[in-house]
Parts: C-alpha cells; sequence; structure tokens
C-alpha cells in the first residue's frame, strides 16, 4: 500500500510494505503530525515506511519517519510489534529533535 496526500499543506507520502493500514491507524498518523507541526516552524513534507518481516521472532514491525524541515532534514524509527507504540515512540523522538533544532 502506497499513496500520497497533502495533509494541512504537508506533502504526506506513505509506504507500506505487503500491509495494508486500516482507516484508524492512518487517522492516527494524522493526529501525530498535527502535533509534530507544534514544535516546528514549517514542515514541507513527511515520509512515513511502514514495514512488517517474518523472518524475526520479535519485533516483526518497523515504523521510519522523515520530517522535511528548511535545513537538516529529522528521521527516527523503532522497532517493536504495537503498530500504535511505534508510532507513539516515533513521534517522541521527532519531537524531541524537532525542539533542538
Amino acid at each position: 500500500m502506497n499513496y500520497t496526500e497533502n495533509f494541512e499543506g504537508i506533502k504526506l507520502d506513505i509506504q507500506a510494505v505487503d500491509i495494508d493500514i486500516s482507516d484508524a491507524m492512518q487517522q492516527n498518523l494524522r493526529d501525530k503530525i498535527s502535533k509534530l507541526k507544534r514544535h516546528a516552524k514549517k514542515i514541507d513534507s513527511i515520509d512515513v515506511y511502514f514495514k512488517e518481516e517474518s523472518s524475526h521472532s520479535t519485533n516483526t514491525k518497523s515504523v521510519r519517519i522523515r520530517v522535511g524541515v528548511p535545513g537538516n532534514d529529522v528521521f527516527a524509527h523503532d522497532e517493536g510489534d504495537n503498530w500504535y507504540q511505534l508510532l507513539d515512540s516515533v513521534e517522541e523522538k521527532l519531537k524531541r529533535q524537532l525542539e533542538k533544532k
């Protein structure tokens, strides 16, 4: 599942390898982006990459997010077993990076 949308003036590009992202997960992701906007003056784009690997017994899911901001982009990722917890973790990492900028 791959799609691109314009969310609140931000180019949002989502790639999910061999998995479907539910509407609830997509809304959760949009909520996270709205929270991140409070910590950055300008966000041009956000790339989200969901991946699930069946070859690992634990931490089979991974989420990677790159936030395109003026200057160097910020990037965070995490691995685990729950999509929602991974999004929460990645949001916190990105928020800390944006606050430092």
